[in-house]
């Protein structure tokens, strides 16, 4: 059930966010007619905000609201969509541009939608809580280490139960109690069959235990949180959680973790995936799928199954650069490759072979930037080999990323290459920022046209 809830809700919150936005627009510009404000709008006319709406909530991701948050934080994540849809309504609604005057409509409109949809919102919200508290949609935890302040946080979550959070009790080397699994080892056997998605770590463990936690969380996608306290030494920016008035530090937050910062990613890509989709794939697919029909036969695209974002697999768009074999999923293309045809050697050293991927960053399987997919029989290998491999999957693969434009690009020769590839990897993921993907994307441009040398 768990599971499923994250799978339906956002879809659900945004079929009822709509209609309540459009009952809430209908509202307040019946009200502004009435003082003479506004014309009377049909109520037709009225939806096209409304989808405009669902479109700035869908971004800012709206739907996903934060289950120890309070009603406060609901309230200002709907301001800030408010905000930003009345700057859309004012520049791009026509019935708005025709008044000379618009500061009195765009301020019945901000307070009308304000407090219509913030009742609405408030309401999810109160209702998010009960269903939770009811022993739903559930988040499966265990704390580190018993002592301290750790019996104050289990506390919590057997009184706060609208949380959602199932205390599966401690693991700790010393202390037994009918909530205690085990010894710390313990844990890691464990762990597998808990399906947990929070770890709490004890204030006073040693560093060395913590880090080891860390990185198995990291592997796995599991959230860490530490119970403030003398021992957090880490190189990390560290970020709270509030559970009530009991506060807990965030230890393998990432920078796509906020909000704002996924949103503007994920806008970005869109937009820029829908230019390159209809400014050049509209006329490159066809012409390069009459080359490769020409010179042999098959597909125009080669699809190949690929680890996403948590794992995930997804099916990998490439223009197809081969002669049709049953080794491309496992073996690399190698320098003067025979499976490699002309049109096809000639898509590879241009990178040309990579632009149907705007579709599948349109589709969400993808970004612009961020770690590159690899096949699900070369990931499989690569996690036996490589310490913390699978941490590369905590966001989406990108069609260029940092260790490309560092001079790993192309057919992975010796195990230091993956090795330094995931190690750039995780310094992008931990220190993402926008101006980093603009830095990326212009020196793969670089790289696309100067160096040819490993494209093969």
């Amino acid at each position: 059930m768990k599971r499923r809830f994250d799978t339906y809700f956002p879809w659900l919150f945004s079929l009822a966010d709509f209609t309540a936005s459009s009952v809430s627009l209908w509202f307040v510009s019946s009200l502004l007619f009435e003082f003479g404000v506004l014309e009377e709008v049909p109520m037709t006319a009225l939806l096209p905000l409304s989808v405009m709406w669902l479109l700035i909530s869908s971004l800012r991701k709206d739907y996903k609201i934060g289950r120890t948050d309070e009603y406060e934080e609901t309230l200002k994540q709907l301001t800030i969509t408010v905000f930003w849809f009345l700057g859309a309504m004012a520049v791009l609604w026509v019935p708005m541009q025709s008044i000379g005057f618009q500061l009195i409509p765009i301020l019945f409109f901000g307070i009308g939608m304000t407090t219509t949809m913030g009742i609405f919102r408030v309401g999810i919200h109160i209702a998010l809580r009960k269903y939770r508290a009811q022993g739903n949609n559930y988040r499966n935890a265990v704390i580190i280490g018993k002592g301290g302040t750790s019996p104050r946080l289990a506390d919590v979550f057997r009184i706060r139960k609208d949380f959602g959070i199932n205390f599966l009790g401690y693991f700790d080397n010393q202390a037994q109690c009918d909530q205690t699994r085990g010894n710390v080892d313990s844990f890691f056997s464990q762990a597998e069959a808990l399906d947990l998605d929070l770890i709490y770590i004890h204030e006073q463990l040693d560093a060395q235990t913590v880090k080891r936690i860390i990185n198995f969380a990291d592997e796995n996608y599991i959230k860490v949180k530490m119970i403030p306290g003398g021992s957090l030494q880490l190189e990390k920016n560290l970020s709270f959680s509030r559970y009530g008035d009991f506060f807990v530090i965030n230890v393998n937050e990432i920078p796509l973790d906020n909000a704002f910062n996924a949103v503007l990613k994920r806008v970005f890509d869109v937009l820029f995936s829908l230019f390159m989709i209809v400014a050049v794939l509209s006329w490159l697919i066809p012409l390069v799928g009459i080359l490769i029909k020409w010179e042999s036969r098959g597909p125009i695209f080669f699809i190949q199954k690929r680890n996403g974002i948590n794992n995930s697999v997804f099916n990998c768009l490439k223009f197809r650069s081969m002669t049709p074999n049953d080794y491309a999923d496992e073996k690399q293309a190698t320098k003067n490759d025979p499976r490699v045809t002309r049109i096809g050697a000639f898509l590879r050293r241009t990178s040309l072979d990579e632009m149907p991927q705007f579709i599948n960053v349109l589709l969400g399987d993808m970004s612009i930037v961020g770690p590159r997919p690899h096949t699900v029989p070369m990931n499989k290998n690569f996690k036996t080999q490589i310490e913390r491999y699978d941490s590369r999957h905590k966001i989406r693969p990108g069609i260029t990323g940092l260790a490309q434009v560092r001079g790993y690009r192309g057919e992975i020769e010796n195990p230091y290459q993956i090795r330094n590839r995931v190690r750039l990897d995780s310094f992008y993921i931990n220190n993402w920022s926008f101006l980093l993907d603009m830095g990326i994307m212009a020196k793969t441009f670089r790289e696309v046209v100067f160096n040819k040398e490993d494209a093969y």
